[in-house]
């Protein structure tokens, strides 16, 4: 994005967002994927009543692909001349005043495909190469009420680990060894999406949480979008896990695809090679040296007391809670 804001950035965009603040704020919780959105998405759905007393709506994926969002990221215009992203536009603001005239003091968004999709990645090569235009649309639609962007970010090789078995498993073609390579030499990292955002949302606080330390804590990442005191956890969920891989091989088998594409064995498919990991790896010590020097006073690294690096043992409810688990769980919730 390079810090352009787009042409329908509304008009005194920045007075507004100084009159509306104080009757509604927007918090936007743009993910990444792979980084635990979903179990915090089914954490807040738990609590809904007791926010709603609290005057906090949410819009979780449901409601933003669903109802809100859709044609806002679309740029062509169709035969009668009508433009979707303005048309989207206009849509996301009525939604946003209803919500203001029901007394909602503060709108929390949650949907990691606000950046982009993990296909979309794998395609560029790129982590979320439109991620400052799309928060840009998302921003001037909301007519400045965006007080905070929450966002999740992880170790690179184990991120782009995820997002490749996420996409195998639903039906994308598995990453060629070319494409392996190009990706673990992009110079693309999470200082670039940060800035992209610190651009596309001007005033509004950027958070940043390390998956590492925040991983089956939902509550955590509430009090960090928050700032005050979250709900217990009473589920300890771990959702959308990555399929592991005897699983992709046997997904790669009824797709009439080949599944010896994938090594042989189980556990986590680990796509990248020893010297493509380190490359990775590298880049995420490089961003989180800079976060934790200031980043350029763009964003604030949110920590808890938990190492920031992956820890060898997962959480405890993961230990017992497998993928059939997870699958129960989102039945119950459909």
């Amino acid at each position: 994005m390079n810090g352009v804001i787009p042409a329908g950035w509304p008009n005194g965009a920045a007075l507004w967002h100084r009159v509306v603040r104080h009757i509604m704020d927007v918090i936007l919780h743009m993910g990444a994927h792979r980084t635990a959105t979903t179990t915090f998405q089914y954490y807040i759905r738990d609590h809904l009543a007791d926010l709603s007393k609290q005057g906090v709506a949410f819009w979780g994926p449901q409601e933003a692909r669903k109802s809100v969002f859709p044609g806002l990221f679309r740029s062509t215009v169709s035969k009668r001349i009508r433009n979707p992203a303005l048309r989207a536009e206009g849509r996301v603001r009525m939604f946003a005043a209803q919500a203001q005239a029901r007394g909602v003091r503060q709108l929390l968004v949650s949907d990691e495909n606000m950046l982009g999709n993990c296909a979309q990645n794998l395609r560029s090569g790129q982590l979320y190469p439109a991620a400052g235009e799309r928060a840009a649309r998302i921003s001037a639609a909301l007519g400045g009420r965006v007080r905070r962007i929450v966002l999740s970010i992880r170790s690179q090789e184990l991120w782009w680990a995820s997002a490749c078995a996420l996409t195998v498993s639903r039906g994308h073609p598995v990453p060629s060894s070319a494409k392996r390579e190009a990706i673990s030499h992009s110079r693309r990292c999470w200082r670039d999406v940060i800035t992209d955002l610190a651009c596309a949302a001007p005033g509004a606080e950027i958070d940043v949480l390390p998956f590492e330390g925040y991983v089956g804590q939902p509550q955590a990442v509430f009090g960090a979008a928050f700032a005050g005191e979250a709900p217990a956890d009473t589920q300890g969920r771990w959702l959308n896990r990555s399929a592991d891989l005897r699983s992709l091989r046997a997904g790669l088998a009824e797709q009439g695809s080949d599944p010896d594409l994938l090594p042989d064995g189980a556990g986590r498919w680990q796509p990248f090679d020893t010297e493509q990991s380190v490359r990775l790896a590298e880049n995420y010590a490089d961003d989180m040296h800079w976060l934790m020097a200031g980043a350029d006073g763009l964003a604030t690294l949110t920590e808890t007391s938990q190492p920031i690096r992956a820890d060898i043992s997962l959480p405890p409810a993961a230990l017992i809670k497998g993928q059939g688990y997870d699958k129960g769980q989102l039945a119950q919730h459909r």
